[in-house]
């Protein structure tokens, strides 16, 4: 056994399963688990908040910060699903099914740590308020299987996002602040799914009714064992995130905050395992290859089997959508707290991923996702119990970007219905303790995904998921 590179769009595959590929607390691939408070009210008021976390999600509001503070949150997602449905391959004779299990639950727990500090400036630059935090805005961690009916779509997906965000916040009026932040932006990401080697070869090399293959030679192509494609890309992008907050009232505060598309070249390695019985065949395919007594198209063809499979780099260029934010926060009483919150996420922009391999036997390769915009909304509750403890809940929607036709398995999106509840324990005038749990309800996702060789997909897959997801979270302020 050694190592390869897949012939066809083992970048595009990745791609996509960073582009399809969330987690439990937003649909799409965004995480929003950057602030235990927010969890615990199903994400509402995050542009108006007065913790660490408006460092990342409306600099205006860290003006609402009482005092310089240090902020450390950890969030934790798990992600439960289960599949039904088949998979087959697409013959002249019809469809030829695919074995195997179902999968078994793919998702695991997954840490989603974020970090924050506000800093009040005194002196000639006070009215000045500046911040840094990192959160991990994306996020993906499934495995399924090993053998299940979707192997050659998906086995092992993780995908890690880490933001880093400089923040500044002026008091324009009493009433009025304004806030920007640099977003620096690091993505990684190791995809990987199983290669059906014995239909690449039945299908490239047996399938012309004119020529077939002796039934010999057709029973030891199918024979041959799976390969496994292993594809690990990583970009570093920079954007910025702008916010105000209005303040009418001493009562009523509304907050908007923009944050801009990223655009990302991810540049990526794919490795490739294939059985010793494969590697054996390469060498012929190379020479018949250079044959001038066979067809162009066949040669071309065997020349891909005989060249494609070795290591090679790859380059897409795609964009994380931007964010348009408004939420508010109403004091009904010295008790209550009521929050809204609706975002509006551009998926719209991403509709395709073009792909290009420095290796000439992997042709530029074109993915269709067709995403489009969506939107969430939430409402959520602060109560104030006394001077110690604060109890909060909430509900919300999110609208999934994801279709029927381009969905993939690596995370079984669709839209989510949250219900959240939380607390915060003021242990010293310093020092404060927060904890929230949001349940997320998915409905039922369905997977129609159909051959595309040209796309390295080589199955059909067909069927339908059933899942949840549940999100825990903890957090400490310090205020000095």
């Amino acid at each position: 056994m050694h190592k390869n590179t897949r012939r066809l769009s083992t970048l595009a595959v990745a791609v996509i399963g960073l582009i399809a590929a969330g987690q439990a607390g937003a649909s799409g691939f965004q995480l929003r688990e950057n602030s235990v408070k927010n969890i615990g009210r199903a994400y509402a008021g995050s542009t108006v908040a007065s913790d660490g976390s408006s460092v990342y999600n409306n600099p205006a509001a860290m003006v609402n910060a009482n005092g310089n503070l240090f902020q450390a949150d950890v969030a934790g997602i798990d992600l439960t699903a289960k599949f039904s449905g088949s998979a087959s391959f697409p013959t002249p004779l019809g469809p030829q099914p695919i074995s195997g299990g179902n999968g078994g639950d793919p998702g695991s727990l997954t840490a989603v740590p974020a970090m924050s500090a506000i800093f009040k400036m005194k002196g000639a630059l006070e009215g000045l308020t500046l911040g840094v935090g990192v959160d991990a805005p994306y996020g993906l961690k499934t495995e399924y299987e090993k053998g299940w009916i979707g192997r050659y779509n998906a086995t092992v997906s993780s995908v890690k996002a880490v933001d880093l965000t400089l923040s500044a916040a002026v008091q324009v009026t009493p009433m009025l602040s304004a806030g920007i932040g640099l977003v620096y932006e690091r993505i990684d990401v190791t995809l990987g799914k199983d290669i059906p080697l014995s239909a690449i070869l039945v299908g490239g090399l047996c399938s012309n009714p004119q020529s077939p293959c002796p039934p010999a030679q057709a029973g030891a192509l199918a024979a041959t064992p799976d390969g496994n494609s292993t594809l690990k890309g990583k970009d570093n992008a920079v954007g910025f995130i702008a916010g105000l907050q209005l303040k009418p009232s001493d009562t009523f505060t509304i907050g908007y905050a923009h944050r801009s598309a990223i655009r990302h070249h991810i540049d990526g390695n794919a490795a490739f395992t294939t059985p010793g019985q494969f590697q054996g065949m390469q060498p012929g395919f190379r020479l018949l290859s250079t044959n001038p007594a066979l067809p162009a198209a066949q040669r071309a063809g065997l020349a891909v089997l005989g060249n494609g499979f070795v290591d090679a780099k790859g380059r897409a260029s795609v964009s994380t959508p931007s964010t348009d934010t408004l939420s508010v926060d109403w004091k009904v009483s010295d008790r209550v707290n009521l929050y809204g919150e609706v975002q509006q996420t551009g998926w719209s922009s991403l509709k395709s991923v073009d792909i290009s391999f420095s290796n000439p036997y992997q042709p530029q390769s074109s993915e269709a996702f067709n995403w489009k915009d969506s939107t969430f909304a939430s409402i959520g509750v602060d109560y104030k119990l006394n001077d110690a403890f604060t109890l909060r809940g909430g509900v919300g929607f999110d609208k999934t970007p994801t279709n029927n036709t381009d969905r993939t398995p690596r995370l079984p999106d669709n839209d989510r219905t949250l219900f959240s509840v939380g607390g915060t324990w003021n242990a010293t005038k310093a020092l404060s303790v927060d904890a929230g749990y949001t349940r997320v309800e998915i409905k039922s996702p369905t997977v129609n995904l159909s051959a595309n060789a040209a796309a390295g997909r080589y199955n059909n897959l067909t069927g339908s998921f059933k899942g949840h997801a549940d999100v825990f979270g903890f957090a400490a302020s310090y205020k000095f």
